[in-house]
C-alpha cells in the first residue's frame, strides 16, 4: 500500500496504546467511562475495513499520478500528482484522526494493529483546512518537480547543462579539484529556490501533526518503530556509538590518502574533509575514491565496471542479472509488465526524476523500477537493491492492504542491500563475469571497497533526519537551516563544504529525500539490518568462513528463510519479523562490526604507521 508510512506496535496492545498516548501528551480514556458513550468493537471493525479499502484505492491512483509526474515532469503532471496526493493525504489524515475514537477498545490483535497503523497512515499530515491541504499538496509536488528538473549549467551555457546523473558521473570520475568544486557548487545551487516553500511545508505539516496529537512531524515519524519516539532516537544513538570507532578509523585513513593526492593546502591533516573531494555529490558514500587508496591490490583483482562495459552489457541486461539472483533463491521471475513499464535509461527528450526507486503501483503485480542506469559496478549493486524492494512488495501481496508494507521502513531498504552483500567475487565467478576469485590475501582490499560505501554512509544516514527533527520541533529556524545542516555534517561526518556557505543557500535541498519529503532514518537502519540479515542467511545456508566471502546465490534454504520474513509484511511488530529471520529481537550492530574486523585492525595499523590523526 503506497502510503509512504510504516508500522507501529509492540507488546500487548493496550499497554502499548497507553504508552504511545502518554508519549504524545494525551490522556488514555478513563476505565469507568460509560459504555454507552463509547463506540463498539463492531463499529471499529466496519470503520477500519472501510478506511482500508478507501485508502488502498486512493493510494493506487496517487501512485499512478506520481509515476507519470516523475517520468514526464511538466506543470500539468505536477498538478495532476498534487491533486491526487492532496486527496490521499487529506483522506489518510482524516481517517487517522477519526481512528482515535476507538482508542482503548478491546479489539482482536489484528484489528488493533490495523487501527494503530491507520493512525499513522498520514506520513506528512495536512491540517484540517481545505485551503491548507491544497497548498501543502502543491508545495510537495513543486519541490519534487524542482529536484527532478535540477541542472548545473557550467559557465551559464544551457546547451552544456548537466542533470543529476551527469553531475554524479563527473564527480565520481574527475580528479580535478577545481572542476569538482564547480560541479559541487553548481548542483547545490538547486536547493536555494526551495527554502521558502520548504519552511512553509514544515509549518503546514506540523499543524497537521498537532491535530493528530503529535508534537510535530518528527515525533510522528519516530512513532513508526514499535517503540516510543524518544526511545527510537536513543536506539539510533546506541547503534551509532557501536560503530563510531570504525568510522573514525576509516575517516582518518581516507583523509590521509586524499591529502597525499590533493596536497596539504586542500586537505587538512586533522580537520574535516572537503565535501567535493569524496567522489559523491553529497559525500555520503566514498567508494568512487577507492582508486586513490594505496591498499595492496591482489593480482587477481578485477574492475567490474570495465568488465560490464567490455561485454556491452546494456541497462536491461544489468537488471536481468539482479532478477536472476532472486530467481536462484526460489522466487518467481518478475512479471512481463515489469519489463514493459519500468524506466531503465534516461530519456533524451524530457526531464525525469532519475533517483533510483522501486514501485508497486497497484499492490498486485504492477512492479516497476525507475532508474537512469549507468553501466558501472555501483549501478549493478543498486539494481540488486531496488529489486529487493520489488520482491518484498510481491512477497506481502496477500496481506490485507494495511499490512502491505515492510516490518519497518529500514527493513525495506535492508533487504536489497542484503542481496547486494552477496555480490561477492564468488558470485561473480558463478555467473561468469570473472574467471578467477581473488585469494584471501585480497580481502582487506575488498573490505576497504565495501567500507568506503557502507561504513562511510553511516553518519550521513543518521544526520539527515536529525536535522529535520530539529527543524520540525522548531529548534532550528528557517534563518539557520544551512548553518545547522553543516554543523551536523561536521560533527557527525567530519565533512565541510568546499567554500563558506550562507543562509542564502539551502544545501539540504540538493539531496533528493529532503524536497521529496522521504524519511531518512530507514537508510541508517538498513545499514545495520543488512549485515544482521546477511549473517543469519549465511548461517541458514550452511556457509561458514568470513562474512565478506559469503554469497547466498542459488541457495533455496536461505531463500525460503528470507521469504518467511518478507511475506509477513507489517502484520506483526518488526521485532517479530526480525526474530523470524535472525532469531534476535533487537537490532544488532555487531554483525556489521564483525564483518569489518580485519579491516579495522588494518586501518588502525595504517593510521599509526603513516601518522594519520584520528578525529577532526
Amino acid at each position: 500500500m503506497n502510503l509512504r508510512r510504516v508500522a507501529i506496535l509492540c507488546g500487548p496492545v493496550v499497554s502499548l496504546l497507553v504508552a504511545q498516548m502518554a508519549s504524545r501528551g494525551q490522556t488514555p480514556p478513563a476505565s469507568n467511562e460509560s459504555n454507552k458513550a463509547r463506540p463498539t468493537a463492531e463499529e471499529a471493525k466496519k470503520y477500519i475495513e472501510n478506511a482500508e479499502t478507501e485508502l488502498f484505492n486512493l493510494g493506487v491512483k496517487a501512485s499512478r499520478a506520481s509515476w507519470v509526474e516523475e517520468n514526464f515532469i511538466t506543470d500539468d503532471t505536477e498538478k495532476i500528482a498534487a491533486d491526487a496526493n492532496e486527496v490521499l493525504n487529506t483522506a489518510s489524515t482524516e481517517y487517522a484522526k477519526e481512528a482515535h475514537r476507538f482508542d482503548g477498545l478491546q479489539l482482536a490483535p489484528g484489528l488493533a494493529r490495523k487501527r494503530l497503523l491507520l493512525e499513522l497512515a498520514a506520513g506528512f499530515p495536512a491540517p484540517n483546512d481545505p485551503k491548507a491541504q491544497k497548498e501543502l499538496a502543491d508545495i510537495l509536488a513543486s519541490l519534487d518537480g524542482d529536484y527532478g528538473k535540477g541542472k548545473w549549467c557550467p559557465e551559464g551555457e544551457k546547451r552544456k547543462c548537466l542533470d543529476v546523473t551527469a553531475v554524479e558521473k563527473l564527480m565520481a570520475e574527475s580528479r580535478d579539484p577545481e572542476e569538482l568544486k564547480r560541479a559541487w557548487l553548481g548542483w547545490h545551487a538547486i536547493g536555494a529556490p526551495m527554502r521558502q516553500r520548504y519552511a512553509r511545508m514544515v509549518e503546514l505539516g506540523n499543524a497537521g501533526a498537532r491535530e493528530l496529537g503529535y508534537a510535530d512531524v518528527g515525533a510522528l515519524w519516530r512513532s513508526n518503530y514499535d517503540m516510543p519516539p524518544d526511545d527510537f532516537a536513543k536506539e539510533e544513538d546506541r547503534l551509532w556509538e557501536q560503530l563510531k570507532p570504525l568510522y573514525l578509523s576509516l575517516h582518518a585513513y581516507t583523509r590521509g590518502q586524499l591529502r597525499k593526492k590533493y596536497g596539504k593546502d586542500l586537505v587538512p591533516a586533522d580537520g574535516p574533509i572537503p565535501a567535493h573531494l569524496l567522489g559523491n555529490i553529497w559525500s555520503q558514500e566514498w567508494n568512487n575514491v577507492y582508486s586513490l587508496m594505496d591498499s595492496a591490490k591482489p593480482p587477481e583483482s578485477y574492475d567490474l565496471t570495465k568488465i560490464l562495459q567490455e561485454r556491452r552489457t546494456d541497462a536491461r541486461g544489468m537488471v536481468k542479472y539482479g532478477e536472476e539472483f532472486f530467481v536462484s533463491l526460489g522466487f518467481a521471475p518478475l512479471p512481463p509488465t515489469f519489463w514493459e513499464r519500468s524506466l531503465f535509461t534516461k530519456p533524451t527528450d524530457r526531464d525525469v526524476v532519475c533517483h533510483a526507486s522501486a514501485w508497486d503501483v497497484d499492490s498486485k503485480e504492477d512492479l516497476r523500477i525507475k532508474m537512469c542506469i549507468q553501466i558501472r559496478e555501483e549501478d549493478f549493486r543498486t539494481i540488486h537493491h531496488e529489486l529487493g524492494h520489488n520482491f518484498y512488495q510481491r512477497a506481502y501481496i496477500n496481506q490485507p492492504p494495511l499490512f502491505q508494507g515492510s516490518a519497518n521502513d529500514g527493513f525495506h531498504e535492508a533487504v536489497g542491500d542484503t542481496i547486494a552483500l552477496s555480490v561477492t567475487p564468488e558470485y561473480l565467478k558463478k555467473i561468469g563475469l570473472i574467471e578467477t576469485v581473488p585469494p584471501a590475501s585480497g580481502d582487506i582490499d575488498y573490505l576497504l571497497q565495501q567500507a568506503l560505501e557502507k561504513v562511510a554512509f553511516l553518519p550521513f544516514g543518521l544526520l539527515v533526519d536529525k536535522w529535520r527533527w530539529e527543524v520540525f520541533r522548531g529548534q532550528v529556524q528557517p534563518e539557520n537551516y544551512n548553518k545547522a545542516w553543516w554543523e551536523l555534517r561536521r560533527g557527525y561526518q567530519g565533512v565541510a563544504p568546499p567554500v563558506e556557505r550562507a543562509e542564502a543557500d539551502f544545501d539540504p535541498g540538493a539531496k533528493y529525500h529532503v524536497p521529496a519529503n522521504v524519511p531518512y532514518a530507514r537508510y541508517f537502519l538498513a545499514r545495520i539490518l543488512q549485515f544482521q540479515f546477511h549473517r543469519a542467511l549465511c548461517k541458514a545456508a550452511g556457509i561458514t568462513g568470513p562474512l565478506d566471502r559469503c554469497s547466498i546465490y542459488g541457495n533455496k534454504t536461505a531463500g525460503e528463510r528470507l521469504n518467511q520474513m518478507l511475506s509477513m509484511g507489517q502484520s506483526k511488530p518488526w521485532q517479530d519479523a526480525l526474530e523470524t529471520l535472525t532469531g534476535q529481537r533487537q537490532m544488532d550492530a555487531t554483525a556489521l562490526a564483525d564483518y569489518f574486523v580485519p579491516l579495522k585492525t588494518w586501518l588502525d595499523e595504517q593510521n599509526k604507521a603513516k601518522g594519520y590523526r584520528v578525529g577532526w
